[in-house]
């Protein structure tokens, strides 16, 4: 019962608690975001980028970079096969954290002759991947 009242006590006092006492600055939602966003220098990216070109393009130590959903479809649809054809994609799926610390997805595309895991990273809305993994061809 003390417990429950000493919960309830707290409970009750924290909207109080939260707010801003006088003589406190109080600061825009932008200011509070950039004090805990952690930001990516340029080198940093360069690095990462460096470091992922060692590997194959399209491996979850290279994932093939693109903007959201619509960025992986995109990519896909402009990949060809060895003979000019479209390879059968398989379904979405996870597969785990990437080079660029985020996390990846995989399709299984499949050329006949020719198959692979296209390891994807959706978080890089500023880039258009112009290059295809080794075996397939890309549509500019």
């Amino acid at each position: 019962m003390r417990r429950l009242l000493l919960v309830t006590a707290l409970l009750s006092a924290a909207p109080a608690i939260a707010q801003p006492r006088p003589g406190d600055r109080t600061r825009s939602p932008e200011q509070m975001q950039a004090e805990f966003a952690i930001p990516a220098g340029q080198e940093d990216i360069a690095e990462a980028l460096a470091a992922a070109a060692a590997h194959p393009l399209g491996t979850s130590e290279n994932p093939v970079r693109v903007g959201g959903p619509d960025g992986e479809r995109a990519y896909i649809a402009r990949l060809r096969c060895p003979g000019g054809a479209a390879p059968q994609v398989g379904p979405r799926r996870e597969a785990g954290v990437g080079a660029f610390g985020t996390v990846v997805a995989a399709y299984a595309l499949d050329c006949g002759a020719t198959r692979l895991d296209l390891v994807m990273d959706m978080y890089h809305e500023e880039h258009r991947e112009s290059r295809a993994p080794a075996g397939l061809g890309i549509l500019p």
